[in-house]
Formats: structure tokens, C-alpha cells, sequence
């Protein structure tokens, strides 16, 4: 089974869809969204850790999106 999920801060979105990882258990792809007069701006990349449950990798994968969020609008990292 697939889960997916997705959260939105003001003009930001993550979503997150699980897949089995090669090695056994689950990993999520991770997408990260923003809408801006200046122009929309998205982002993708994978978990490196996979979990043996499908909900943890889900929710860590939300976790990373949002903290990836944070760092970006921060101005820590630019991408």
C-alpha cells in the first residue's frame, strides 16, 4: 500500500508519498512547493533512511519537508 500526504504553511506545501525501499521497508519522496508573485518554485528529493513502517516514513517525510521549509525561508540555505 501506498500512503501519501501533504501540508501547507501560507504559500508553502509539502507532499509525501511512500514506496517501498530496495533494501526492505518504506521511503518517502518528498515534494516541496511555494506560489510567489516573483514566481513558483518546487523542490524534490528523497529520504535516504528507510523505516520499517509506512506511517513513519510518511510523517518523517513530512517532518523533513517542513523543516526544509523553515531553513529556506530563514534564509540558512539557498537553493
Amino acid at each position: 500500500m501506498t500512503i501519501s500526504a501533504n501540508a501547507q504553511e501560507g504559500t508553502w506545501s509539502v507532499s509525501v508519498e511512500t514506496q517501498q525501499a530496495k533494501e526492505g521497508g518504506f521511503q518517502s519522496t518528498i515534494h516541496v512547493k511555494h506560489v510567489s508573485p516573483e514566481g513558483d518554485f518546487e523542490r524534490t528529493f528523497h529520504q535516504l533512511q528507510a523505516f520499517a513502517v509506512e506511517r513513519e516514513a510518511v510523517l518523517e517525510g513530512l517532518r523533513e519537508g517542513m523543516t526544509w521549509i523553515a531553513l529556506k525561508t530563514t534564509r540558512t540555505i539557498g537553493v
